[in-house]
């Protein structure tokens, strides 16, 4: 039977944190009569959310796709190249230094070029998310894959292991920690990443898109409204990182291994 006080006891904190942060804001306002073309009411904002919520729920959506392809082409590239450098030396030694040194250049002074070689739409969008995800996870797997230890490793290969088996059973498990420690951080960056690519190379509306507007009229109440949606967005794109640890970690939360993890560990052994 479902425990629901126990699936509602984790969200007591976060809300009494909403509730506390919107008492201060409306308080702020009331108290120091704030303009709302300053600073509007939170019964303000949520007033401009309602009248123009189809608009903003689209771009959220779109925002949100962009954000999740990016996401996931950005973390797949990055495990594959900490992969790469792993296994073959000279790889690391050549692509190491330049990843931190594209670490220098950010990533908004590098825009506006991707918009001219990939033109405008969802290409340069996802490269620019991809490219916010991408540095943190080469880095954090690569650690992961040479925290394994050499006599575990030595084990395997004695006990006949091939390069294959001792990379699933053995390298691959001891990236999951600070792989997922790297997507934790990524999944709310990779939010700023989406928003500065549709400043730059948007057709398609999206939050980013939404903002600029918002800005230009001096809509404030709108301008609220966009980055609640984009708070929002980046605590979905949180949950879903933790619920997938959870899903591939399952030894982190239970001494007991969940059904379906024991039926694809004796398949893939």
């Amino acid at each position: 039977m479902i425990n629901i006080r126990k699936l509602l006891l984790p969200l007591g904190g976060p809300l009494v944190a909403l509730l506390l942060v919107l008492l201060v804001w409306d308080l702020s306002v009331r108290f120091y009569h704030i303009p709302a073309y300053v600073l509007p009411s939170p019964q303000m904002t949520w007033q401009h959310t309602l009248s123009d919520w189809a608009v903003l729920w689209t771009g959220f959506q779109i925002t949100f796709t962009t954000f999740l392809l990016g996401f996931v082409l950005g973390a797949g590239a990055g495990f594959v190249f900490a992969v790469v450098m792993d296994s073959a030396t000279w790889a690391r030694s050549i692509l190491y230094p330049i990843l931190i040194a594209s670490q220098a250049v950010p990533v908004i002074a590098i825009s506006a070029a991707l918009t001219i070689w990939l033109g405008f739409g969802l290409a340069p969008k996802l490269v620019i998310v991809a490219l916010v995800v991408f540095f943190p996870v080469v880095v954090n797997v690569l650690d992961g894959l040479h925290s394994v230890d050499p006599d575990m490793l030595s084990l395997a290969r004695s006990m006949g292991g091939s390069r294959i088996k001792i990379f699933r059973h053995v390298k691959l498990p001891a990236t999951y920690t600070p792989l997922f420690s790297a997507l934790k951080l990524s999944a709310t960056f990779s939010v700023t990443g989406a928003v500065i690519g549709e400043w730059t190379a948007s057709t398609s509306g999206g939050l980013g898109a939404y903002l600029l507007q918002a800005n230009s009229r001096l809509n404030t109440a709108g301008t609220f409204s966009a980055i609640g949606f984009l708070a929002l967005l980046g605590i979905i794109s949180f949950l879903l990182v933790i619920m997938l640890e959870y899903l591939v970690t399952p030894w982190r939360t239970s001494s007991k291994a969940r059904p379906w993890s024991r039926h694809y560990w004796r398949r893939s052994a």
